[in-house]
């Protein structure tokens, strides 16, 4: 199926690796433009030769997201080299652990510049843009934000945030034809998963309890999945889409547990 994403310039933060990487390859792979914002241009330019190498074009942007300052700046250099933009992916985030216990307000408010607020900056910032090309937005969000976890409050409520924002933008955009839609994550193995699974005293253990409470195939979901989503979310095959919050997690969230072994 062509989604008609062809040379359409989509910023994806935290683009350089791990969900991001595979959001970006995809949409790669169906003619768009990526185009990374991320803090660290070592794993930026990797994925962008990756893309290269595949026949398609990527490029990016260096950007320190929790600094309100470089969100602007990212988009006015993306403006500057392509006149445009066609969407926005918010991508960029971390499950870092603040907790109730053991937290602070100075380590919760970090992890809300690093999880929620630069999803607003960059969506204000890219708004003209995107007015102008009716480009939509997509939110990746987890599941966290719906069934909790344990020992991580602020990023649950960045992710809670992340979903209410999605349906308020939605709404707020509707005259100027913008869609707007969440992508909400269960598993999904990225490096940042491998470091996480690795904290626990016996990680094979871990990884197969949680492998086993997934109900379809008892496995996390791919980047490339998601990537099939986002792009799906992006294009106009999913037209009279928007305000959605769209699970793709194998049914972890919504199935009933007594399937589970």
């Amino acid at each position: 199926m062509d989604l008609g994403l062809k040379d359409k310039v989509i910023i994806v933060t935290g683009g350089g690796k791990g969900i991001g990487e595979g959001i970006v390859h995809v949409l790669a792979n169906e003619g768009a433009i990526p185009v990374i914002v991320g803090r660290n241009e070592k794993d930026n330019l990797r994925v962008v030769t990756q893309v290269g190498k595949a026949g398609g074009r990527a490029e990016q942007v260096v950007a320190e997201l929790t600094q309100p300052e470089q969100c602007d700046a990212a988009v006015r250099q993306v403006v500057g080299q392509f006149g445009r933009i066609d969407g926005l992916v918010n991508n960029a985030g971390v499950n870092d652990g603040v907790g109730l216990e053991g937290g602070s307000y100075e380590r919760f408010m970090d992890s809300l510049h690093k999880n929620l607020v630069h999803y607003y900056l960059m969506a204000h910032h890219a708004l003209p843009y995107l007015k102008a090309s009716k480009g939509p937005i997509v939110n990746i969000g987890s599941r966290t934000a719906e069934t909790g976890q344990g020992g991580t409050s602020a990023y649950a409520a960045s992710n809670g945030g992340r979903n209410a924002l999605t349906r308020e933008w939605a709404v707020e955009l509707l005259p100027y034809g913008i869609r707007v839609n969440a992508l909400i994550v269960g598993d999904c193995w990225t490096p940042l998963y491998d470091y996480w699974i690795n904290t626990f005293p016996d990680p094979e253990e871990k990884l197969k309890s949680i492998l086993t409470v997934i109900p379809f195939e008892n496995r996390m979901t791919t980047a490339e999945e998601l990537g099939n989503m986002v792009a799906f979310l992006l294009s106009e095959r999913s037209s009279h889409t928007t305000g959605q919050l769209i699970h793709v997690d194998g049914g972890y969230v919504h199935l009933d547990r007594s399937i589970q072994p």
